[in-house]
Order: structure tokens, then sequence, then C-alpha cells
């Protein structure tokens, strides 16, 4: 409790300046934290979506009837799903054109599937490069806010005769409490950065597997109409 106490009068005796700067970290370190437990629910639902959808996939289902069901159910998908509903769409919106070559309808697919994919990477890493931001910043931001607590306590000793250790203790300790705000904000900041740029990563490489095996259905399937 008394340790506690004493931060608390630390921060309530800085000078507004750094009192600004402690409460810009705050601020970041709050808002990392959220960033943190919302990117994790959504990597998690993303790699379990995955994981369902592959087993959907791949269980012999017949394609054009897995389409109508993720089409008919009226909702917004994301992941595997999203590629696979935007280059099955595409691929079955230009074979019902007719005079289309095998080749181009497995282009238009591939095309499609591309789009789905960046915009599937796009949602993913949404907000990640604010934790990046967070990271490298809020050190260098503490530093300031200590450097100029410091530079504060040392103009204090100016007009006086005899400096002791004791005159400026409280506020080099002042000063350096926004140094210490400032690894306390980056530190889960680079940490949740490297682990979700991980997690995203590996997604996206799943992703672009998925793409590359079902173009080769489709054009498999694309040849096979052009020869009845």
């Amino acid at each position: 409790m008394s340790t506690d106490l004493q931060i608390w009068q630390l921060v309530l005796h800085a000078s507004l300046l750094v009192k600004g700067v402690m409460a810009l970290l705050l601020l970041a370190s709050i808002a990392s934290w959220m960033i943190i437990f919302n990117k994790r629910q959504i990597l998690a639902r993303a790699q379990s979506a995955a994981d369902a959808f592959e087993e959907k996939f791949w269980s012999g289902t017949d394609l054009g009837k897995l389409h109508e069901n993720i089409s008919g159910a009226h909702r917004v998908t994301n992941g595997m799903e999203r590629i696979f509903e935007a280059g099955f769409s595409e691929f079955d919106r230009l074979r019902h054109q007719g005079r289309m070559s095998p080749s181009a309808m497995v282009e238009g697919a591939q095309r499609a599937m591309r789009i789905a994919l960046t915009r599937e990477t796009e949602d993913l890493e949404h907000r990640l490069n604010f934790l990046a931001t967070v990271g490298s910043t809020s050190p260098y931001i503490g530093l300031f806010g200590t450097v100029w607590g410091i530079m504060t306590s040392f103009q204090a000793l100016a007009n006086v005769n005899q400096a002791t250790i004791a005159m400026v203790a409280p506020g080099i300790s002042e000063a350096l409490v926004a140094t210490a705000m400032g690894l306390f904000a980056a530190i889960p900041a680079v940490i949740g950065f490297n682990r979700f740029s991980n997690q995203v990563d590996r997604l996206e490489v799943r992703y672009d597997n998925f793409k590359e095996e079902l173009s080769s259905i489709l054009e498999r399937y694309a040849h096979g109409i052009g020869q009845e």
C-alpha cells in the first residue's frame, strides 16, 4: 500500500508536461490492451472457422451445393468461405455466359480469389500497426518525460547555494515514472504485435494454399466442361 501511495504521490507532484506524457502513455496502454484482447478473439475465430470450412470442403460435398448453402445463408462471409464464395461465384458467372475458354474462367476465378484474399488479410491486420507504433514510440515518449522532469528538477537548484541529493531525488523519481510507464505501454504492445503478425502470416499462407487448391479443382472442372 505504501509503495502504491508513493507512486501516486510522485504522479500528482510531477510537472504539467510530465503529467501529460503519463496520461498519453496510459491511454496508449489501455487502447493497446483493448486491441490485444479483441485481436486475440478475432484470430481464434478465424482459425476455428478455417478448420471447420476445410473439413466441410474436403468431405466430398458437391462444390455447387456448398456454394448454394453459403450464398443462400445471406450472411457476411469471411476467411476461406469468403475466398471460396468469391472464386466460385465468378467461375459460375463466367461459365453461364458461354463462349468462355476454360483458361478464361479459371483466370477470372483466380482474380476474384486474390481480391478476396487481400481484403481478408487487410481485415486480419487491422489495428496491428497501432500496436507497432505504441511498441516503438512509447519508450521514447516516456524518456522525453523523464528528461524534461530531470531538467526541471535541476533548474530548481539554480538559486540554491548548497545542493543535496535529497533536494533533487523527488523530482528525479517523478520523472522516472514516465520511463516506467513508457515501458509498461511498449512491452505488451510489442509482444502482441509479434504474436498476432505471426498468426496472420500463417493464416494468409493457409488461405493462399486453399486458393491454389481451389484453382486446380476449378481448372479440372472447366476443362471437363469444355470437352463435353
